[in-house]
């Protein structure tokens, strides 16, 4: 009795053990995913009369990353460095005209290049870069901003007609500089602006390259240039803008025209968002858009409305303020500030400011401050705790529109080479790689194991049970690397090479071991008796290793002769079904491998712990031994094969080094056998050492893997369900 209530108590102490660390585990996975979907915060900072006064009008704002330190661009010409905390004036600068000209345009390029550009009305700009410079005083951090001339300080001649630059728009990368105006009666010059090295060593020579647009007939208010200097975009006082092809500078080429607000009576607010690869338009009504080129049947990238962002309440969207890296933006309507993610489709944060109505955003390149000017020419400094806008439930689990894509998809791409990616966080083609990879892998291991557990069992004799039994089960020890490891590197190129001799051998084996048991039924009892009863499958194994050498032997005879030499080619053309070496197929016969050890030994288990006298009655009684099987044992056994294919399966969902090594780690979505996959698992194993700790991809995989224990979790209860009714239902045979 005190070893039988000794065993009991350790036997609790350790289930209770054990729930309690999945517990834990389970609190842990949600500590870490909770902030995904915590609001974002923005708070006011500071508020001060606007650096270097009202005179004149403000044309644009620049912020450090560290939110210290600030730029104020005037319309005059006039540059003023200020600090955040208090507005107190730092330093300025000036931009002059070349005389008789004056100032008629301004523009910015890519926020995170800090390049800008005055247009001048003689049909000259100046580019202009702004940038800062870090020390450190001791333990101080001291931002310093300054400006430089990336092509020099004199004015580049960008309309040769000598025009006034109406409006602006200008680029800058490697390949040189592009400037994009509005002229006079509305025409629309392009001037490329590159260095030319010299033979002798001499300074490099500026080269323009640029050409002009006949004038559409409606006046340009502003343009924006893509990062590329591949597109420009126009945008009209009659709600419409227009895209050009600038490619070849020399000859610049109109794509489309789309009109966001028809007949609107006030200007859109249209800035790029992160990378220029989208417009985010503010309609006058207070609509919100995001738009972007999408390939038409023609091969040509038309400009499309993709979504709705949202509204300001009928408000006029008066600025917008986009991100440096990330696709979100501010929206500056009446007293209201709003942030928007385009991908992730949501509402931000938003805040409200009393007082005169707001004109101007800007964000610093890391996104934590907001500066904010309004009409009675003050200036508010906004902290924005925003670290995780791309993550909402539609990005997760809905198709979206993802820029550069033809239509909307579900795609997992978490990161890219260049900082303005949009990052792709959808989990459903991870969940469907997990649930593909397992069907495949209990499409082989179930019909195997549980027949071979049945066979094993109840008709096998004993004396080769002894054998049988503890030999599968000795698979199980087998690590699975070394099953991914093969799988790899052996059979996924052994099958691309007889890929007929292993679809000759699914089909060969069932039919050649039908024909032999009808052959052995035939036979004469002298023969079959002379086998001990139990051991018939002996036979088969020379049967299956012969059937196997036959089709494996004669695969590239039937290639050659039935698929034009080719089958995965032959698959391609005549079918379109594309074949890749690592694939579905080659993880499903590894995996089925590593499943069926486990699955047998419990459903054999079961099947072999059926009381005898229930057996023993049954036949006494008169039924056959297929009988007793059908309506006696495997009713009773039921519980237990149900629960080894329960277990089987979730073995193969949380499986991962078998599909790590054996597919192509391709999240994709198809059906198709001769196609890899990513299941949840490996893309945990895979990505998780290269994510920085706390950062919206780290907590994305935490909440893969919290999808992948809920869904373990969920089955199991399922299939103790089940199990247990199967137990009542049947335990009073």
């Amino acid at each position: 009795m005190f070893i039988d209530r000794s065993v009991r108590l350790g036997v609790g102490l350790g289930g209770v053990s054990v729930i309690f660390a999945i517990t834990l585990i389970l609190f842990f996975l949600v500590f870490v995913v909770v902030p995904l979907f915590k609001p974002a915060s923005i708070d006011s900072a500071a508020q001060f009369d606007v650096p270097g006064g009202s005179a004149s009008p403000t044309v644009n704002y620049a912020l450090d990353e560290y939110g210290e330190q600030g730029i104020r661009y005037l319309a005059n010409g006039q540059v003023v460095f200020f600090g955040l905390g208090d507005g107190k004036v730092v330093s300025t600068e000036s931009i002059l005209a070349p005389p008789p000209a004056t100032i008629t345009s301004f523009t910015s390029g890519d926020p995170a290049s800090g390049v800008v550009a005055y247009g001048f009305s003689n049909g000259t700009a100046l580019i202009v870069r702004h940038q800062y410079a870090v020390t450190y005083e001791g333990a101080k951090r001291v931002v310093t901003p300054s400006l430089s001339y990336p092509l020099g300080k004199e004015p580049l001649v960008v309309d040769e007609a000598g025009g006034s630059l109406k409006a602006l728009a200008a680029q800058e990368d490697e390949s040189g500089t592009t400037i994009a105006a509005a002229g006079e009666g509305g025409r629309l010059v392009i001037a490329h602006f590159g260095r030319e090295e010299s033979m002798l060593g001499d300074e490099a020579a500026i080269v323009r390259v640029g050409s002009s647009i006949r004038p559409s007939g409606k006046k340009v208010t502003h343009m924006l240039l893509t990062k590329a200097q591949d597109v420009l975009y126009a945008v009209d006082n009659e709600g419409g803008i227009t895209q050009y092809d600038v490619r070849e500078k020399e000859q610049t080429s109109e794509i489309t025209r789309v009109v966001p607000a028809p007949d609107s009576r006030q200007p859109l607010a249209v800035d790029f968002l992160a990378g220029t690869s989208s417009l985010v338009v503010g309609i006058p009504g207070g609509t919100l858009s995001q738009w972007f080129p999408v390939r038409d049947e023609q091969g040509r990238h038309e400009l499309r409305h993709i979504r709705n962002l949202g509204d300001v309440a009928g408000n006029a969207v008066v600025a917008l303020a986009p991100e440096f890296y990330r696709k979100s933006v501010a929206i500056v309507a009446a007293n209201k500030i709003d942030i928007y993610h385009a991908t992730a489709n949501r509402h931000v944060a938003e805040l409200k400011i009393d007082g005169s109505t707001l004109t101007r955003a800007t964000f610093n390149s890391r996104g934590t401050h907001l500066l904010v000017e309004d009409a009675a020419n003050k200036v508010h400094v906004v902290k924005v705790d925003n670290p995780h806008p791309e993550v909402s439930w539609k990005a997760l689990w809905s198709k979206v529109w993802y820029e550069h894509y033809p239509e909307p998809a579900y795609i997992w791409q978490s990161s890219s080479a260049v900082d303005d990616f949009e990052p792709k966080f959808s989990l459903v083609p991870l969940s469907f790689g997990t649930l593909k990879a397992a069907f495949y892998a209990m499409l082989l291991a179930v019909p195997l194991s549980i027949l071979g557990a049945i066979y094993t069992g109840y008709f096998m004799s004993p004396k080769l049970r002894q054998s049988v039994k503890p030999a599968i089960e000795v698979m199980e020890a087998l690590p699975t690397v070394i099953l991914g490891f093969l799988a790899g590197l052996w059979l996924a190129p052994y099958m691309e090479e007889h890929l007929p001799g292993v679809f000759s051998l699914l089909i060969l084996l069932p039919i050649g071991g039908l024909i032999f048991a009808y052959v052995w039924s035939v036979l004469p009892d002298r023969v079959r008796l002379a086998v001990p009863d139990g051991w018939q499958p002996v036979l088969l194994i020379p049967l299956v290793l012969l059937l196997s050498w036959a089709s494996l032997g004669l695969s590239p005879q039937m290639e050659a002769i039935f698929f034009d030499g080719n089958m995965a080619l032959w698959m391609r053309q005549e079918f379109g079904i594309t074949f890749d070496q690592r694939n579905a197929l080659v993880v499903g016969i590894a995996m089925g491998v590593a499943v069926v050890p486990p699955i047998f030994s419990i459903a054999e288990d079961a099947i072999f712990s059926v009381p005898k006298h229930l057996t023993i009655g049954s036949l006494a009684l008169g039924a056959t031994p297929w009988q007793t099987f059908t309506r006696v044992v495997i009713l009773t056994a039921s519980p237990g094969i149900f629960s080894a294919v329960m277990i089987g399966f979730g073995r193969a969902v949380g499986e991962t080094m078998i599909v790590l090594m054996a597919t192509g780690n391709t999240p994709v979505m198809d059906l198709n056998i001769f196609q890899g996959m990513r299941t949840l698992s490996a893309n945990i194993a895979v990505e998780m050492p290269e994510s920085a700790i706390n950062s919206t991809h780290y907590r994305v995989l935490f909440l893969a893997a919290l999808v992948l224990f809920l869904f373990t979790f969920a089955l199991n209860t399922l299939a103790e369900v089940v199990r247990q009714r199967l137990r009542r239902k049947y335990s009073s045979l």
